[in-house]
């Protein structure tokens, strides 16, 4: 199998020419070849990053990155990896993009929570840091992950936890998306939590957040 940045060009080729086939084959050796998911979620990820970078710089027409988005999340749901856990008295929960609107990684974070046994509420996309707010005092969140793609909207975490706080509300953060991953401590500098690096790993970050909040 090829190094993991040839697989996403690869991959990110037959994304642009709506390829379904070729970008199924492409997934499709990597798991015969003994990948985890982990690494298909990374090609996954890549890929749409660079699109949308194509996108913003004006290589890329809003169709492709739309039907990308679509491709990748048939692909997600077929080798979403299936847990049977089952678990009770867990804290409330909640998933969220903060302003942007690119929600791959949130539904991979969704549903393998999800399957992993967990009830967890999903806000959706595109909120600002007042919505969001809002919404997780409103339902007494304990937990709350943050996915974001642009690096302004990473640094709206900070901002958006003193506003949690000025409500008296202190739930666990936990970050992800492109900027926490190009920036190592950039979750410590908003303030939060957990970094949650990918999907493969969230349910142990989760788990090691719940003694806090027992």
């Amino acid at each position: 199998m090829k190094n993991i940045d040839s697989t996403v060009l690869e991959f990110e080729k037959a994304l642009l020419q709506i390829n379904r086939m070729r970008a199924a084959e492409i997934f499709e050796q990597c798991h015969a070849s003994g990948k985890g998911f982990e690494e298909l979620e990374l090609i996954a990820i890549q890929s749409l990053e660079n699109i949308g970078d194509g996108w913003e710089s004006g290589t890329i027409s809003l169709s492709q990155v739309y039907m990308s988005g679509v491709i990748c999340e048939e692909l997600i749901d077929k080798y979403l990896p299936k847990f049977q856990i089952k678990r009770t008295d867990i804290p409330k929960m909640a998933i969220a993009v903060l302003l942007d609107h690119h929600a791959l990684g949130k539904r991979i974070v969704y549903s393998i929570l999800r399957a992993g046994g967990f009830e967890i509420m999903d806000f959706g996309q595109g909120l600002s840091v007042e919505e969001l707010v809002s919404k997780t005092v409103e339902n007494q969140i304990e937990i709350l992950l943050i996915s974001t793609l642009m690096l302004p909207s990473a640094l709206k975490v900070k901002i958006m936890k003193e506003q949690l706080a000025s409500h008296g509300a202190t739930p666990k953060i936990i970050v992800g998306g492109a900027p926490f991953r190009l920036d190592k401590n950039l979750w410590l500098t908003v303030g939060a939590d957990a970094d949650g690096k990918n999907a493969s790993n969230i349910i142990k970050t989760i788990e090691v957040l719940m003694k806090g909040v027992e």
